[in-house]
């Protein structure tokens, strides 16, 4: 077994209490309002009873994938409902899990196969797709639900359930004689079997998910394989190739990130963790190797992944278009994943700042501010009958853009809620001397170094302002360092402990304070937070001559209902003064920007679809501009939104 004794270790959730601040508003909406409704849906849409074996299940008219990881959906809403009752215990949310948990249980066949599809309605196909039928990927979702319930309620029989579905998958795949060399077509069940073992401490999960991540993409291709067994030609897989699913070579060759976003950095988690766990320096630098190329080339400065519908993923270097982009709310969700992966095996903040980019930006938009409303895809600019992920046809009167209560395939709404309900967890990282500071947030958190039991409380108005304060309360005076994340973004802050400034410099992103820390001593820290105007890469074509704003980080955009139509006409000059101010009457008190821009339009058009640039003339009216967080856009009335701007 590997000693990871020297890298940090994230600070278990149940140590951070978040009871008030940004975080604490947006985890009690996820309580009351996301985590039901999801429930709500989960039941009308059939899912619960689909665990029912008493009660018939039709098998639909025409095959559906969709219908197949229906099991998923139910993972992570249990993982929320977990998460959220460690920290808030709540007796609805409980019996209904419990009683899910029971149906759950009695699905389980004897041999300890757990597919509520395959169970009840193509028995003979159980594992004969790796490929495109996601029953490993269920069974992933279902281990981290297992796991996170047990640690929320101590209770042990879905963790006992679903250790018997991994002994089962152990015992069918793998290098030894008489197993199937196979993997899942959608990436998942690695990094949950990691977690897995992590919880039981049975070595065969993490070397079962160490087979996964190596095997894949090994020739002759497994998938080739079971194609020809089942009588298909491989030739006929609708995506061509396996780089849709990070199948067409091994992992240690792959130089790009590519394929479907979600899959890709579900994946790549899971590499990390097994970096992580086996102290793999090759998987290491793949993980380098991938995060570079994807953070460096093709992520939007929302922090979303995949420009397009097509696969639901990554194109090319720097192909990074707003209107169609897809953008997947479930693409940053798995970011946030591999990114906290990364800093533990490679602590530097640079990955801390992908996550935070991608959690307040390309993961909060996909939810509505009041909880119950969700987006798939997240567009950086959003027109009337423009819709990223659904082509229309007919449309005789404006459709704008605007989130849904469900999803025919949901995955996105409970990605989110365990996501939401576990940020506790994301907040520190600890070593045998170290605390890593990552988020700020108001919070109290406890946690044990050299012995010594040490309370630390963080109080801000984060991320609406960078003025930040910490208390320490130790037992006994201890000597170890406290290390606080200068974000990527900031560029000036003040530190002090007890009221006296500190000049050390960050290293790797962080400023360490080595000292004997005493009882009541007082850290500072004020991260300044001008209103910056953002470029892109010269090669990202879409944004050349536009810039857009953001501050701390949070990124903005402007909205119909603050700045009027036709946005696209909408230049800001490069000289024009830009003020942060926050507005208490919006969304309960957020910060917006304001200043002044131009609208460009023609004084007059005689109808023809073009006419010379030298019979047209233009006028330029003065606008009062308004941005507001772009992951709060689309909760008003319905119009047009713009993330990047013009700039003269």
């Amino acid at each position: 077994m590997n000693d990871n004794t020297h890298r940090p270790q994230a600070i278990s959730l149940a140590n951070v209490r978040i009871s008030e601040g940004f975080w604490g508003e947006r985890q009690a909406v996820n309580r009351d309002r996301t985590i039901p409704a999801i429930y709500d849906q989960l039941v009308r849409s059939g899912r619960i009873d689909g665990w029912d074996v008493t009660k018939q299940r039709e098998r639909p008219k025409k095959r559906s994938v969709v219908d197949m990881f229906w099991d998923s959906d139910s993972g992570k809403w249990l993982e929320a409902v977990g998460y959220s009752l460690l920290t808030h215990p709540n007796s609805v949310l409980e019996k209904q899990a419990d009683e899910l948990i029971a149906q759950i249980q009695k699905a389980q066949q004897a041999d300890g196969y757990l597919n509520s599809y395959f169970t009840m309605v193509e028995p003979e196909n159980r594992w004969r797709n790796l490929r495109d039928w996601h029953e490993m990927y269920n069974a992933g979702h279902l281990m981290e639900a297992a796991v996170a319930y047990y640690q929320g309620t101590g209770k042990r029989t879905l963790l006992d359930v679903l250790s018997r579905y991994a002994d089962h998958i152990d015992q069918r795949f793998g290098p030894r004689e008489g197993q199937k060399r196979g993997y899942c077509g959608h990436p998942e069940v690695e990094l949950a079997l990691v977690k897995l073992y992590q919880t039981t401490g049975e070595r065969r999960y993490l070397t079962l998910a160490n087979y996964f991540i190596n095997e894949r993409g090994k020739q002759p291709n497994y998938f080739d394989i079971e194609a020809r067994e089942r009588g298909d030609d491989p030739a006929d897989f609708w995506a061509q190739n396996y780089r849709y699913c990070q199948a067409h070579e091994p992992i240690r060759d792959q130089q790009t990130a590519t394929g479907h976003a979600v899959r890709a950095c579900y994946l790549y988690a899971g590499v990390a963790d097994i970096a992580l766990e086996t102290d793999d320096q090759e998987l290491l630098e793949v993980s380098r190797r991938l995060w570079d190329n994807l953070t460096q080339t093709q992520m939007y400065l929302t922090g979303g992944l995949g420009p397009a519908h097509s696969n639901e993923g990554f194109t090319f270097a720097y192909d990074l278009p707003n209107e169609t982009a897809y953008a997947e709310t479930c693409a940053s969700i798995a970011l946030v994943f591999w990114a906290h992966r990364m800093f533990h095996l490679d602590p530097d903040g640079r990955y801390i700042d992908v996550l935070e980019r991608a959690l307040y930006n390309g993961v909060l938009s996909g939810v509505s501010y009041e909880g119950a409303h969700f987006f798939y895809a997240n567009p950086l600019t959003s027109y009337p009958n423009v819709n990223p992920y659904e082509h229309w046809s007919g449309i005789t009167s404006e459709r704008h853009y605007h989130r849904e209560e469900w999803f025919n395939c949901p995955c996105c709404p409970p990605n989110l809620a365990r996501l939401v309900a576990s940020i506790n967890g994301y907040f520190y990282s600890i070593t045998a001397d170290t605390v890593y500071i990552h988020l700020y947030n108001s919070n109290h958190a406890h946690f044990e170094v050299q012995e010594t039991a040490i309370h630390l409380d963080q109080r801000t108005n984060y991320p609406w302002d960078g003025e930040i304060q910490f208390s320490l309360q130790l037992e006994q005076p201890t000597q170890f360092t406290l290390a606080l994340r200068i974000p990527g973004w900031c560029r000036d802050y003040e530190l002090q402990v007890n009221g006296t400034k500190i000049s050390d410099a960050p290293i790797a992103g962080y400023v360490r304070l080595n000292r004997q820390w005493q009882n009541e001593d007082k850290v500072s820290l004020s991260l300044k937070m001008p209103v910056e105007r953002m470029i892109s890469h010269p090669q990202v074509r879409m944004d050349v001559g536009q810039v857009a704003l953001q501050r701390g980080p949070i990124v903005y955009c402007l909205e119909e209902s603050d700045n009027g139509s036709n946005l696209a006409s909408v230049y800001l000059p490069q000289d024009a003064p830009l003020t942060a101010s926050l507005d208490k009457e919006l969304f309960g008190g957020v910060s917006v920007i304001t200043g002044d821009a131009l609208r460009i339009v023609p004084l007059q058009w005689k109808g023809e679809l073009y006419q010379p640039q030298s019979v047209t003339q233009y006028t330029q009216s003065p606008l009062k501009f308004k941005a507001i967080p772009y992951y709060l856009w689309a909760n008003r009335m319905p119009g047009e939104m713009r993330v990047w701007i013009q700039q003269r």
